[in-house]
């Protein structure tokens, strides 16, 4: 027997790497010294030794079913996006600034066009952060994953300086939480949002989104490294940063928060994206399972001193959306 008659097309995979090199080695940095090929990926942490105290962050998240509806859809270029943005934001919620990434694709079978399709997203959503895509695995499983799905994870590696490490010992009582706009759901609840679109014909225009479905709901997942280097340019102080994904506001705003304090959101405050309003009324959801779902139109929240807000808004707009209380947990008022 060959490995071919089990599943797997080695060939298939060799060819779509090779197709991809380029565009993988143009992500490299000056630090990279040694990437695809190698069993391992070497980076030079020459650079860390300017720094006073530097700590290593390490990220890892998926795309999750957000893969099944771009697969439907016959459109992947904004998945490495979506994986490569997820992955810095989480990164700059304790402060740090991204050095490189590691992907992981895998199938039951290797669709040598959609890998191809893949790997150039990953590699110019890299770019676009200027970090290098290091190395990575790609595997075909069949039997392990269902025909026709695809798996893409990946981790990421920063670094901060100590003493600017974010999180909830520096945020007070009093504190303004300041909202940063999404893009759309980003990379959360698309098991609900397939559940909910599911024979809806994703190419139509949908007047209350001014789009289609496809384009409203595969828009990828936002990276707020700009607006975090602009803060830290202009030294603005930040206590702490909730990246809002899955469960929403209310269970990442408190990951963001000490113990014995909660924080109060003001409803309204922001303007909630209509794709959120649209799959409210198409399924039938209960506003608080949406909160529950979806950021609702607030990508990252910023947790910082109220002086501070004029600043802020004129260097990353965004809107005031709510404040640190006494308390545990979150309330909508």
């Amino acid at each position: 027997m060959r490995y071919e008659e089990a599943g797997v097309h080695i060939e298939a995979k060799a060819e779509a790497l090779r197709r991809a090199k380029a565009q993988l080695e143009a992500t490299y940095t000056p630090e990279v010294l040694r990437g695809l090929g190698a069993f391992g990926g070497l980076f030079d942490a020459q650079a860390l030794k300017g720094m006073r105290h530097p700590v290593l962050v390490a990220t890892t998240d998926g795309v999750g079913t957000k893969t099944l509806l771009a697969l439907e859809a016959g459109d992947v270029s904004g998945l490495g996006f979506d994986l490569v943005n997820h992955s810095v934001n989480d990164l700059l919620a304790q402060g740090a600034k991204p050095l490189f990434f590691l992907d992981y694709l895998a199938a039951s079978r290797l669709d040598e066009e959609v890998l191809a399709a893949l790997l150039a997203s990953l590699a110019e959503a890299c770019r676009a952060q200027g970090i290098p895509l290091l190395g990575g695995e790609t595997a075909e499983m069949p039997g392990v994953y269902r025909e026709g799905a695809w798996d893409l994870a990946g981790t990421l590696v920063g670094v901060v300086e100590r003493d600017r490490i974010l999180g909830p010992e520096r945020v007070r009582a009093g504190d303004l939480l300041w909202g940063l706009p999404s893009s759309g759901p980003h990379t959360n609840g698309y098991s609900l949002i397939r559940k909910v679109v599911a024979g809806q014909d994703l190419e139509a225009w949908v007047p209350e989104l001014g789009e289609t479905l496809k384009e409203a709901l595969l828009r990828p997942h936002r990276s707020y490294l700009p607006e975090f280097l602009r803060l830290e340019a202009a030294r603005v102080e930040v206590h702490a940063i909730a990246h809002i994904t899955g469960g929403g506001i209310p269970e990442n705003l408190p990951r963001a928060l000490p113990e014995g304090l909660g924080a109060e959101v003001w409803k309204g405050s922001w303007p909630i994206p209509s794709i959120f309003t649209y799959l409210q009324r198409l399924g039938g959801i209960p506003e608080e399972e949406m909160y529950r779902v979806f950021n609702m139109g607030l990508g990252l929240i910023l947790v910082l001193p109220e002086e501070e807000a004029k600043e802020v808004q004129a260097l990353v707009g965004g809107f005031p959306v709510g404040r640190v209380v006494l308390g545990e947990g979150v309330r909508f008022l």
